[in-house]
């Protein structure tokens, strides 16, 4: 069972020197808001039809956003009588920043879900490791660079389903117009932001033209150039109102390659993935309830759509793993120090600053692409 990639979210030659999708997916539909129901009734739909074609595995990380998908999941299960969802989550002993053991057991203690899979790994997810390598020798270059990363976890949903949580950073963000709400409003940097969200598109794309940018240091000027303003246009002419820009969000390369990448990979072992978050029923669902302004915050929007359902300090937690020690390994970093430039685009890059980069004891994960990319070019693949 192989899925078809669709040609028009290939990653073009600036996203892979940039490590950035930009703009839309001029194919994707509007998400439907006008008569949408509540967002948790959505989210609920989503999880019971990934429940009802088991095995129902939930790609479970400890993070707020895979904790929620898996508590609603239960949720529903117990309540339909249907198989309960089987957490499934990935571990980097070598790879500290990543540990969240300590969340994910109180998560599934809270739900008292009888069976949990832990896949301890090491190496395997190296960029051009072992599981990214069949990867990238059967579909080239994908976005994101680490969409292999649910590999593992596709290959034991075979003939059943995978639920994530992609999309919840995104999905249930803090809009610029609840800055103005309560008694926030008077601080000046909440002024400048509600000014910019309520200023002209034209006015805006200028303002985000003139904002100071980290800058790209292997780009060369013209292709740098050419990025921050692409980006700029498309902040500009991203809408103001929340729920507008979320559905706007929705429909840009961003979700659509995400989406796309996974539904390929997860088809390659036979099974189906559903991404909570980048569900069109739920962004609309999220767009009708938060309206104009947006939620305040992700604690507020969690406690509300979830609070019922995960440990309270699940809900209030601030931080977050980070899984770079586990994609930029050993293999990674012996293709750089070895590589000889070929299959980088030299037109857009600085080949030179490039191998600077990938020395470095921590390279920006948004030259992965490139990585990827000169390692097929190489014949490596």
């Amino acid at each position: 069972m192989t899925g078809v990639y669709p040609p028009r979210l290939r990653p073009t030659p600036l996203e892979i020197a940039t490590g950035v999708t930009i703009g839309l997916d001029e194919g994707a539909p509007r998400v439907a808001v006008r008569g949408a129901p509540h967002p948790r009734a959505a989210i609920e739909a989503v999880v019971q039809t990934a429940l009802s074609h088991p095995p129902c595995l939930v790609s479970f990380s400890g993070g707020r956003d895979s904790s929620a998908v898996l508590a609603v999941a239960a949720a529903v299960a117990r309540r339909e009588g249907l198989p309960l969802p089987v957490p499934t989550t990935l571990r980097f002993p070598a790879a500290p920043g990543s540990d969240e053991t300590e969340w994910q057991e109180l998560v599934v203690r809270h739900l008292d879900l009888p069976d949990w899979e832990r896949i301890e790994l090491s190496t395997e997810l190296d960029l051009i490791g072992p599981v990214a390598g069949p990867v990238l020798r059967r579909h080239g270059v994908l976005w994101p660079p680490m969409a292999y990363f649910h590999v593992p976890i596709f290959e034991r949903a075979t003939g059943g389903t995978v639920v994530t949580g992609a999309g919840g950073d995104e999905a249930l963000s803090r809009g610029a117009l609840s800055h103005c709400r309560g008694r926030g409003w008077i601080r000046p940097s909440n002024l400048r932001t509600c000014a910019i969200a309520l200023a002209p598109r034209a006015a805006r794309r200028r303002i985000f033209a003139r904002q100071p940018q980290q800058p790209i240091p292997w780009l060369r000027p013209h292709a740098e150039a050419e990025f921050r303003r692409l980006v700029s246009e498309y902040r500009g002419r991203s809408p103001d109102r929340w729920g507008a820009g979320i559905a706007w969000w929705w429909r840009s390369r961003y979700r659509a390659t995400q989406t796309a990448s996974l539904g390929l990979l997860a088809a390659d072992s036979g099974c189906d993935v559903l991404n909570v978050f980048l569900e069109p029923t739920v962004v609309g669902a999220l767009c009708h309830h938060y309206g104009f302004r947006g939620p305040r915050g992700r604690k507020a929007a969690v406690g509300e759509l979830f609070g019922d359902v995960l440990p309270p300090t699940m809900v209030t937690r601030r931080t977050k793993a980070f899984f770079d020690e586990a994609f930029i390994g050993a293999q990674s970093r012996s293709f750089a120090s070895a590589w000889d430039g070929t299959a980088v685009d030299s037109t857009l890059v600085d080949l030179d600053r490039l191998a600077f980069e990938w020395q470095s004891p921590r390279p920006a994960v948004r030259t992965a692409l490139m990585l990827q990319q000169a390692w097929l070019g190489a014949g490596l693949g």
